[in-house]
């Protein structure tokens, strides 16, 4: 007998079995379960959009506060 012979025979009899019960409260705990994820989701993608823009933010101004100014207007180019 091959592995996938015997594999398939215990998967027969295992279906052919009875089935074990099914809890009543199942449904509404899988329901409960999926709303938490859900909002445990949502504030973590909230969290790190707002990471993301404030980051962003922080970069724009320190890049406009140490980019170098144009020079001044009273000056040669040659330093005369």
């Amino acid at each position: 007998m091959s592995p996938y012979d015997r594999k398939e025979d215990e998967v027969r009899r295992l279906l052919d079995g009875p089935h074990p019960g099914v809890p009543v409260d199942l449904a509404p705990r899988a329901a409960e379960r999926g709303r938490r994820v859900l909002a445990r989701r949502r504030v973590l993608h909230a969290v790190l959009w707002t990471l993301l823009v404030v980051g962003v933010v922080v970069a724009l101004v320190l890049a406009v506060v140490w980019w170098p100014g144009a020079e001044p207007l009273d000056t040669t180019p040659g330093g005369w």
